[in-house]
Formats: structure tokens, sequence, C-alpha cells
């Protein structure tokens, strides 16, 4: 039992809303002081929304999150009798950026802050660009108890659970020394499958190694490629889960009441499934509502990929709002045309075809007296091009989001086409490998059968050339993906991987592949991330290099 009331506000907050984000912290804030908490804590830099970026560099995006603060700060009915931790972004005179990672305990007019110790720069993020660690802090009096105050990674680098630390020091230590009874952290950490377990295990460690009690409040949401899962927790001072906040929703997590625990999903589970369905329709649905779009519209080829991405849209925007459309060739099977049309009329959605056969024969006699007929990958990859400028043509007209269905397999060895498939303004399942696609689409069907069993049965194809199929041109996708995961969230190399059991010439194929390829990540949609390495913010190589992996 923690030794305050404390409540844990895991809202959903948008960069640069500073009103609405604000008028989120009152509304929780007098929901927590009507059930008696003595201390609500919300997310990091709950005020700007995370993360800002380089918004930070501009002087009135810092002046407008401590305008925010103050206009908070003032006493008020809805935070009369009660102590809020809120996050903000702080300016200061010093050398470097000139702006904290901070937060403010607000009680009754005084305020107390606290200032991020610990920046991170490695996968997505890179905090040291835009501001400065902060000095330590001292503990906060809190109806008659010692608070300590940290902000995300400052509880991230604990020498009993990590084999290596990223940062010499430990603020968690150093409050300690200073005596305290509550360890608080308001935190943005986001979402990757399996990362859930990793955080509570690593903070019931901290727990127990210091025998202090720890609340902690984590963000929900999605923003620009990042989800956030929320589940913000209380831990006693064994270690030992009190409260645990839901998955992907808004919750007040009343930390001294005892309810049932959420579960975590256990891997491999349907659990599991469901863990990632709702994190790619939250993250679609956050980045569609926060950039203006009303609504969604893809390309269905009668495919997997494009299925489970129609489906997603659904669970996040409502069959209304969505729009299917096959765009077939003289390649494309009728088996094709009828399951797309099977999967929209099952979805709901809006369907509607437009051939590409007058476009692409144009296309054809256009280019043939300067290089002669178009033949190969060159007539291939004019097809998905014709598709690509059809979509976004649509995507123009109608004002609605166009959704990229490539999958992380392919975009990891290059089997896409730019300025095709590639076409479009987010990539919800580029984080996705293919053999994780169909465990998801057949994921779709537990309910009802949207998605036709053949889609999920046929061999998987991109319908360019008669009779062809994706094991054409790539080894097994079972194979590719195990490759690609010990490569990219691994680190392994090539011989590493060979050690591993698998067989080496495919091995250096992907390999090669996914250096050759990293040109044309550049230029994809964001990428929903999911796992602990996504094509997108997290995933810097140079395009130009000749380091063999």
């Amino acid at each position: 039992m923690l030794p305050l009331r404390v409540a844990l506000a895991q809202i959903d907050t948008t960069v640069g809303a500073f009103e609405a984000n604000a008028a989120a912290v009152r509304e929780a804030t007098a929901r927590a002081r009507a059930a008696g908490a003595q201390l609500v804590v919300f997310p990091e830099l709950t005020l700007t929304g995370y993360p800002p970026r380089d918004l930070l560099e501009l002087r009135r995006f810092v002046d407008r999150s401590e305008a925010t603060l103050a206009a908070l700060a003032a006493p008020a009915d809805w935070s009369k009798g009660i102590a809020v931790a809120v996050g903000f972004a702080e300016r200061h005179g010093g050398i470097g950026a000139g702006v904290y990672n901070a937060a403010a305990v607000l009680q009754d007019g005084r305020v107390d802050r606290i200032r991020k110790r610990l920046l991170p720069t490695y996968d997505v993020f890179d905090e040291r660009r835009t501001t400065d660690p902060g000095p330590p802090s001292a503990p906060v009096a809190i109806a008659g108890r010692r608070v300590g105050f940290t902000i995300c990674e400052d509880v991230w680098n604990d020498e009993a659970f990590w084999r290596t630390r990223r940062y010499p020091e430990d603020p968690v230590t150093e409050l300690v020394r200073e005596g305290i009874d509550l360890l608080v952290n308001l935190s943005a950490s986001p979402f990757a499958q399996g990362k859930s377990q990793l955080r509570e295990e690593m903070l019931a460690a901290l727990c127990r190694r210091h025998r202090v009690p720890l609340a902690y409040a984590n963000l929900v949401g999605g923003n620009d490629q990042l989800v956030f899962d929320g589940r913000s927790v209380a831990l006693g001072a064994d270690g030992g889960v009190s409260a645990r906040g839901p998955a992907f929703e808004d919750a007040l997590v009343l930390a001294w009441q005892e309810r049932p625990l959420p579960p975590l999903p256990a891997a491999g589970s349907d659990a599991e499934l469901d863990e990632l369905e709702r994190a790619l329709a939250v993250g679609l649905r956050d980045y569609a509502r926060k950039t203006g779009f009303s609504g969604a519209l893809l390309g269905l080829s009668g495919g997997v990929d494009s299925a489970l991405t129609a489906c997603l849209a659904v669970r996040a925007l409502g069959p209304d709002a969505v729009r299917g459309v096959a765009l077939p060739s003289r390649f494309t099977s009728s088996m094709s045309d009828e399951d797309a049309e099977r999967l929209a009329r099952a979805l709901g959605i809006r369907f509607d075809v437009v051939p590409i056969e007058p476009v692409f024969e144009r296309y054809l006699t256009s280019l043939t007296p300067v290089i002669g007929p178009p033949a190969g990958v060159t007539a291939e990859n004019l097809q998905s091009r014709v598709r690509g400028a059809l979509l976004m043509a649509l995507s123009n007209q109608s004002g609605a989001l166009l959704l990229a269905t490539g999958n992380k397999s392919e975009l990891s060895v290059g089997y896409t086409t730019l300025y095709g498939d590639l076409s479009g303004g987010l990539a919800p399942i580029g984080d996705v490998t293919k053999t994780a696609v169909y465990r998801l689409a057949r994921h779709q069907n537990r309910e009802r059968d949207f998605i036709p069993e053949r889609t999920l049965t046929r061999p998987p194809t991109a319908e360019l050339r008669q009779g062809q199929t994706d094991q054409d041109t790539l080894p097994p996708y079972e194979l590719l993906d195990e490759v690609v995961r010990l490569s990219t969230e691994e680190r392994l190399s090539a011989d590493e991987i060979v050690a591993r059991g698998l067989p080496e010439g495919p091995v250096r194929q992907i390999l090669s592949l996914l250096v050759r390829s990293e040109y044309k990540r550049r230029q994809a949609p964001p990428i929903l991330r999911v796992t602990s390495r996504a094509f997108g913010d997290g995933w810097r190589f140079p395009i130009a290099h000749r380091f063999e992996r």
C-alpha cells in the first residue's frame, strides 16, 4: 500500500495543444480530488504533449508551456487540497539548449519544480538535442510524507537490474539517500511488444532494492509514429503490484483502492495479438485525428496486407470513415477481385473499382519509342505507380488519409515500389512482419469471417506479372522474418546469425537487400512503431556505405 492516496492520470495528450492538455489536467484532477486522492500524477511533458521534438527550439512554444503552467498553478477549487504533479517544458538561462524537461508539483499556490536528469539519445529518443539534464532535486513534502519525483528515463538506470548502464548517475539512489516515503515517476514510455513485462520487472526490482513504494504514471495514445500503452502502475516496497491502469485507454487509476489488475499479455497468446491489434488501431486513430483527417482510404488487392490494414482502419475509425479501392490490371486474378469485394462488404466500408489497364497501356505506349516495350521490373513497377497516383488523386479529392499497406518484411528487403505502393500518409503495418501479419489477420476473424479464407491460404503475390508469387523473388517469409529480427532487434552480424543455425546463402542475400534498400525506406510514409526496432526515427543508417553486415 502506498503511503499516500495517489491517483495516476494516464491521459492522451496532443503535441502543442496546450489548452486542451491543460483542460484534461483540470478534469482529471477534479475527479481525483473528489475521490479523495492526496496526489494526482500526470505523464511526462503533459502540457506540451510528447514528443515535442524541435518545437522546443521555438521560444514561443516554451513560453506557452510556462504560461499554461502558471495558469494551472493559480489557486482554484479544482485543485484545492490536492497535490498535482504535471510535466511541462521549462526555460533556463544556463548553457546548452536552454530548456529543461520538467515537472511541477502544484499545491494550493506553491510550485516545486523537478527537472529530468537522464536524457536518452538512443532508438527513437534524441532528447539532448533540445533539452538539458537538470540538477538534482530534493524530496517534496506532501501530506506529511517525503516524495521523490523523477521523470521517465530517470528510473531506467538501476545498476542492479541492467547488465550495462547508459549513465554514470542514478537519480533514484540519490533521492533514496535523502530519505523518501514514496517514489513517483512521470513517464512517456512508448509501446513495443513485450515491453510492458520488462518495464514492470524493472520497476519492481527498483522498489525491492531500495525498499520504497513507487507510483508510475504513463502516457496513453498515439503521437506520430509512437504509440503509448498507458498501464500506469503502483508498486509496494516489496515490488508487488497494487494497482495497474488499462492498456491503450484514458484512465484515472486510484492506487489505494484494491481492484482486479488488468493482466499483462503472455507471449504468443491471443492476448498478445489483442494488444498488437489495439496498439495499431490506437496509433492509426490518433494519427488521423491529430493530423486532421476524418477518414481513410486504401487500395484493396485481395491480399492479406491490405485486408489486415482495412480491418485495423475500421477498428480505429469506424466503417463509415473507411473507403476501399480495387485497382485491377491484366494480371489481377478473378479471385483477388472477388476477395477484395467480399472483405469490403463484410467490413461495411465503401468499395470502388478503378481499373488501371487503360492508364497502364498508355504508359507502355508512351515509353516504347524511347526504351522499347517496357518489360520486367520496369513494367511491374509502372503498374504499382499507376495505382499510387490514382489513390493519391482520390485522397486529394476526398480529403481522406491514404494508408500504405506494406509490411516490415517487404520494407526490409525493398520488395516495394517507390511512388507506388509506398504512396500514402501512414503505413500502419510497416513494423509488422509478414508472418505476424498472417497471425494478426487470422485473429480478425475471431468474431466473424471478415477476411476471406482464400486470402489467408493462397500464396502471397503482388500480381504484377502472370503467375507471380513473392517466393519467386524472396526466401520463405519465416526465414526472412527471423533474419530481419536478429539483424534489426538483436543487432547480429551475418556470421552470428549463421551461427544460430540459419542457412548462410539466404542470410547473406537478405542482409544485402536490407542494406541496399535503405534509400527506399527513407522515402516511406511514417510507420507505427510496435517492436523494439522499427524502420523510422529509431533507424538511422546511412544510405551510402560499403560495410557488410
